[in-house]
Parts: C-alpha cells; structure tokens; sequence
C-alpha cells in the first residue's frame, strides 16, 4: 500500500496467493509463497474457518488493493468510474485500474516492480506525450507514447536496462508495444479483461460495494 512498510511478502501470505510485489522475486524459489505457504503469525498454521460471504468478498477487494497499491478512496473512485461506463462494471474496474501510468511502465518493462514504478514517476523520470507527469494515478489512453527523460537516460539503472532486458522473460502484453531502445512505450489499444492475468474475480468486488 501507499505507506506499508513492512515485508510485502506476508501481504501475498495473508491473502493466500501470489501477488507479484517484488517482481523476478515472485517466480523464483526465494517467493516465500514457496517456503511459507500460510498465513504470518503464530496461527497462521492452523486450520482456517471457513469464510463468510461478505469475508470473501471483502478479501477479494483488500487482495486486489494490495496487487496494485491503491488505497480505499481511489479504488472507490475507480469503481465509481466504472459503474458509469458502459459494460460490465467489474471489468471496466479493472481496466481502469490496469490503464494507471505506475501498472503500465511495469507492463512495459520500463521497471521492475510497481514500488519502483511509483518512485520513478514521482521524482519526474517519465514524459507521457512530451510532457513530464508526476502522478502514479494518471490515466493513460490509445496512442500515448511515454518514454524516459532525456536526462533521465543517463541513469545507471536506465542505462543498464537494456542488457537487464535480455535475461529476464516478462511477456509484453499485446495492447504495448516497448522501444527498448529509445527507453519509451506506446499504448496500442485499451486494454481488454483477456489481457488481465493477474488472479482477480471482480464480481466479488461488484457485490461487496453493492451492498
């Protein structure tokens, strides 16, 4: 989240399933997934009660908050957003949420992680159209082009990024197309709910705030 300090591992822990906070980390045999597949804590190995309606759904939720780091008050936002749009309100949820500029240069493997993401946005490595955005949050659209700037190039993690690149196996979904060259990425076209792989259902979502 926002200001969670602690180890984001035991967020993947407490929900029972990968999240994908540290990248390379979640795929490897370091995921503590892996060596600690139960909640944190000294309970955490016992045997779970099982979960009310309004419990699933509520974690359901708080789960898809912590995969891509936003707090209540912009989720609702988004969902607001969501239900106003045409379609079906879950997906357009999520598609809202997997247009934001911090899940994008992830997607675009531009950085890393989305901790990253976010710190390299805030202190203004990053032009969306020419013009320098500041904002995680902001929304990006069909034919946007964001790419790193200029002075921004000379970085060593930019610079190296090229060769880091080639080892590691992030698929580019189809809806980006990445320069690795140039350091930038061009939003082909809005993302679709077949484009999402991250383990989310939405309608649990769509049931708790339409309560």
């Amino acid at each position: 989240m926002a200001r969670y300090l602690g180890s984001v591992c035991k967020l993947c822990r407490t929900e029972g399933a990968k999240l994908f906070l540290k990248a390379e980390r979640c795929n490897s045999y370091k995921c503590a997934m892996e060596k600690k597949p139960y909640s944190p804590g000294q309970h955490g190995t016992l045997k779970k009660f099982k979960k009310s309606e309004y419990g699933i759904q509520l974690r359901e939720k708080q789960k898809t908050k912590k995969i891509y780091g936003i707090l209540e008050k912009q989720f609702l936002k988004y969902f607001k957003m969501a239900e106003k749009q045409n379609g079906m309100t879950g997906e357009n949820l999520l598609i809202f949420i997997e247009s934001r500029l911090d899940n994008f240069i992830v997607k675009s493997n531009l950085v890393k992680s989305k901790k990253m993401a976010r710190q390299m946005i805030v202190h203004g490595h990053f032009l969306v159209n020419g013009k320098r955005v500041d904002r995680p949050s902001f929304l990006i659209k069909q034919d946007d082009v964001v790419r790193v700037a200029d002075k921004s190039k000379e970085i060593l993690y930019f610079k190296n990024l090229k060769e880091n690149e080639k080892s590691t196996q992030l698929v580019i979904p189809d809806w980006i197309k990445t320069d690795m060259e140039n350091l930038e990425a061009k939003v082909l076209r809005a993302p679709n709910r077949g484009d999402i792989t991250t383990p989310i259902n939405e309608h649990f979502i769509v049931e708790l705030y339409s309560k």
